[in-house]
């Protein structure tokens, strides 16, 4: 059943019917959605989770399924329920005990974005829309693209016309209306912000973004059921918008106000790309505003300049103990090699940064070494080839002979 009760501005609190709208007319604040919580109390429960399907949708009572959706009604691809991995072999590298990855790569998409886009997109065909729009450094677009396929509607899709090609040609195979726009991604998103009030579209991250957002929770959800119906100590997510981080701590306290998990205490930690870290400056410099920079990070997921919940990302991670950093180009480089060879997972550059920013933490104290600690890998190292550069390659090139394949094989032991 659905739970919604409307939206509701962050700021001011006030109230507002179930629409696609995502300001509030006296403040501008942003909107979220709004839950009946004393009717979820109790009616909610682990045993009717694990009775859902093995999809994000096993948590729909938490989401915002409008009124009347049903199961049918769902833009559903798969996504979620991805694996939450022990990690010790690069726990051992870092000088952590009890590591964990949120391996958010395996989505049909393969990021972390199909949580958000399967949510935002089954809100958007009960509010009637029938074309998918939106603003993207490239997950997006690709898992934008691919819903709309599936639920046979309109995609249109607008990127900074610099965005890697590999996720270009991730996106055109689906069909969508693709336009690169000569502009950072946050030109971008002005643009999508003016369309939205010309066309009758459902922009997921502009007039749907109240939807859209919520679907990262789930990452929070599964955290907790895959560890036993328990939180951990902390967790280190990547930070573009920011909307990731606070989700997930948003999340985490819901399970606990609904008692679905003990009320233990978490930590919750932010990560950025040193090309691109507005909310990590803010956070290192004991600001509440967020100046908006102009990008230049090879980490072009997380390449937004004026992060919307850049505020609500500093509060989350002040108000539960956590800590924030960046990593430069190389560092982040590093990072990807670093969790490939010791955990096999391969990780696009938003990974890198959680990786490297994780390595960092632990080295300056801010993680403790015996914390169970989550780190987010929220996207697929296929989608960024472009970043590793020439660094990766044959060890070295033979003719077909056993002598030069021993000796070739003696090189590599040394």
């Amino acid at each position: 059943m659905s739970y919604v009760t409307g939206l509701r501005c962050r700021e001011c609190g006030h109230a507002v019917e179930v629409a696609a709208v995502h300001a509030c007319e006296f403040c501008f604040g942003p909107l979220e959605v709004a839950y009946d919580y004393d009717a979820m109390r109790g009616a909610v429960t682990r045993e009717g989770i694990a009775e859902g399907p093995p999809t994000l949708w096993r948590y729909a009572d938490l989401l915002p399924q409008l009124p009347g959706t049903t199961a049918d009604d769902r833009v559903d691809l798969g996504a979620g329920v991805t694996p939450l991995v022990a990690a010790p072999r690069l726990g051992a590298a870092l000088g952590l005990s009890d590591l964990w990855l949120k391996n958010d790569s395996a989505n049909p998409t393969h990021s972390f974005k199909d949580r958000v886009v399967s949510v935002a997109l089954t809100a958007a065909r009960r509010l009637g829309f029938d074309t998918a729009a939106c603003a993207s450094t490239g997950n997006l677009a690709q898992s934008v693209a691919a819903h709309a396929a599936a639920a046979g509607m309109r995609a249109v899709v607008v990127v900074p016309a610099d965005l890697e090609r590999a996720k270009v040609v991730a996106t055109a195979v689906y069909g969508p209306t693709l336009v690169a726009v000569k502009g950072t991604y946050d030109e971008v998103n002005r643009l999508c912000g003016e369309a939205a009030g010309e066309y009758g579209w459902a922009f997921v991250n502009v007039n749907v973004r109240p939807y859209y957002a919520e679907g990262s929770k789930t990452i929070g959800y599964e955290i907790a059921e895959q560890l036993g119906w328990r939180l951990p100590d902390h967790v280190v997510a990547p930070m573009a918008s920011g909307a990731m981080l606070v989700k997930i701590d948003k999340a985490f306290g819901e399970l606990v106000d609904l008692e679905l998990v003990a009320d233990t205490p978490w930590r919750i930690s932010g990560a950025q790309a040193s090309g691109c870290a507005p909310i990590a400056t803010a956070h290192r410099g004991g600001a509440d505003t967020i100046r908006p920079v102009v990008p230049d990070t090879i980490a072009k997921s997380l390449a937004i300049g004026d992060p919307a919940d850049g505020y609500y990302a500093l509060d989350a991670v002040r108000r539960t103990g956590g800590a924030m950093d960046d990593v430069s180009d190389a560092e982040i480089v590093d990072a990807i090699a670093l969790l490939a060879r010791t955990e096999g997972i391969f990780t696009e550059t938003a990974g890198g940064v959680t990786v490297g920013v994780l390595r960092k933490l632990v080295a300056q104290g801010r993680i403790e070494p015996d914390e169970r600690t989550v780190a987010v890998i929220s996207g697929h190292g296929l989608k960024t080839l472009d970043a590793l550069g020439n660094a990766y390659g044959p060890t070295t090139t033979i003719t077909p002979t056993l002598d030069e394949f021993a000796a070739a094989v003696r090189l590599q032991e040394r």
